[in-house]
């Protein structure tokens, strides 16, 4: 893969990591890297603000012929379709920094297209949004991992447990996003007629306008060809959603791993597939799945079967509110609480607390009187998703750091699956049955993970074995294991740290 007229002896002496240029590094570099975080992460924070209002609103605001879940879906769908073929091939070309320029853009269109909800605007504008989101999230990844590497050597600490603190602390920033971004839509919509309908309707019997039949028809019994007489799921006035989109619309030079500039186009843009040949990236899949379906069914399903059906679209972004406190709280906790108990103890809690909501909602009733099981759920569902979001993406990065665009492809690309399947029966289920398929994939989802836990260990330990013999006693075998071990990169060999 080194090509270019090198004697290629790379078992003795001359091997490729003697030939490429060092980089030297002081250790004050760490504050830039710190503040490269805190820009990147900032800057998903604006952008998200206004995507993850808009989004959260769709299956409510939009939903006439499901044209808010069918754009998600569009989105998604899209994204998939990128991720096989964009990130790496785009990263090498445009380089991390400006990959995420460019990407970022391409979310303008689908706020701009609610002032004017069609399916000729919608969905365009969501094909868009995900032929630009693949690319963002793995050039996002890849130099969130590398920022990770170069840090780790610099202050000779673990290099997983340094990319995990960096991808909680991106996650904290960017889960305020919900934050703003519902606080935004949940004040306007209570302060318009939407919101004042409600409360005028729940003063003469304390029941918030709801009768009877359309609370039994709520939560996990909630269908929704069956919705078209409970008042509070219409739409709100145009007024009030062009006042959204209005405030939601004007509301380093790294070119990725070493391994990816060497390589042509057409493995670049194979590079996606050649990952899935790994099997710890097979035994991810299912896992990488249910957190796209999980994200999608707490920002589609339960606010719509739960909040809106119970409670009023107004309310929605209060709840959601709370989802995204407490998961940028848990974000950044778990980022650096993985350092001290590890990350399989960390996953168990979060398969534990989404498999208990998932239990509780299929049996809970909603009704406007008990306002505060839906914030507790909310805040539980952003514990869960807080642990996904986190240990999975840092696991991502500590197992595949030599090939990282890959890797972050492929999760895009599996997470974007669960969210193209979850919206995909979103109008054809009741949410009942989303409720089961949720809980199997979860089920079998961390099946693979214990798999892939229970394969590292071993192999950590046969690696640790073959590095004790002395190099002159290492077989062909053994120095191709060392070599093909996915957690060793050219970065990592590349860096030489002085104290100057």
């Amino acid at each position: 893969m080194h090509g270019g007229g090198v004697d290629t002896d790379k078992h003795n002496g001359a091997d490729s990591a003697s030939l490429r240029e060092k980089v030297k590094l002081r250790r004050g570099e760490k504050w830039r890297i710190l503040k490269n975080i805190i820009t990147v992460s900032v800057a998903f924070m604006v952008q998200f603000t206004a995507f993850q209002g808009t989004a959260n609103l769709q299956s409510s605001i939009n939903a006439k012929e499901g044209l808010g879940t069918v754009s998600l879906s569009a989105i998604y769908a899209a994204l998939v379709v990128s991720c096989i073929f964009l990130p790496t091939l785009v990263i090498r070309k445009l380089t991390v920094k400006w990959t995420l320029c460019v990407s970022m853009l391409c979310y303008a269109p689908y706020i701009a297209s609610q002032f004017y909800p069609k399916f000729y605007t919608l969905i365009p504008a969501g094909i868009l949004l995900g032929l630009g989101a693949a690319p963002m999230w793995a050039s996002k990844a890849t130099y969130l991992t590398q920022l990770g590497q170069v840090y780790a050597k610099l202050t000779d600490q673990s290099v997983e447990a340094i990319i995990v603190r960096f991808f909680g602390f991106f996650f904290l920033a960017w889960q305020t996003a919900e934050l703003w971004g519902n606080l935004i839509s949940s004040l306007v919509l209570s302060s318009g007629a939407h919101g004042a309908a409600a409360t005028v309707d729940g003063s003469d019997n304390g029941t918030s306008g709801h009768s009877g039949p359309n609370l039994d028809s709520c939560g996990a019994n909630f269908c929704v060809v069956e919705t078209s007489d409970n008042a509070n799921l219409q739409r709100p006035p145009d007024s009030e959603i062009f006042e959204i989109s209005a405030i939601y619309l004007y509301g380093e030079r790294r070119r990725g791993s070493i391994s990816a500039t060497e390589i042509s186009g057409m493995q670049l843009l194979s590079a996606t597939f050649k990952q899935l040949k790994k099997a710890n990236q097979q035994l991810l899949i299912l896992i990488t799945v249910f957190i796209g379906m999980e994200q999608a069914f707490i920002g589609a399903d339960f606010t719509q079967a739960y909040v809106s059906c119970a409670l009023g679209i107004h309310q929605i972004g209060y709840v959601m509110i709370c989802f995204g406190v407490v998961n940028a709280i848990c974000s950044i906790i778990f980022g650096s609480a993985m350092k001290y108990i590890g990350r399989v103890v960390i996953i168990i809690l979060g398969a534990i607390v989404h498999g208990g909501c998932i239990i509780y909602l299929l049996y809970w009733r909603p009704h406007p009187d008990h306002q505060i099981v839906f914030f507790i759920l909310s805040g539980l569902w952003g514990i869960g998703d807080a642990v996904w979001q986190t240990q999975i993406n840092g696991l991502y990065g500590a197992l595949f750091r030599r090939n990282k665009e890959a890797a972050f492809s492929n999760y895009r690309l599996w997470e974007s699956v669960g969210f193209v399947v979850a919206y995909a029966y979103s109008t054809n289920l009741c949410a009942r049955m989303k409720l089961y398929l949720l809980f199997g994939v979860l089920v079998c989802g961390m099946v693979g993970y214990t798999i892939v836990e229970i394969r590292q260990l071993k192999k950590e330990k046969r690696l640790k074995e073959l590095e004790e013999i002395p190099k002159q006693q290492q077989t062909d075998a053994d120095r191709k294991a060392i070599e093909d071990d996915d957690e060793k990169d050219e970065l990592e060999e590349d860096i030489v740290v002085t104290h100057l």
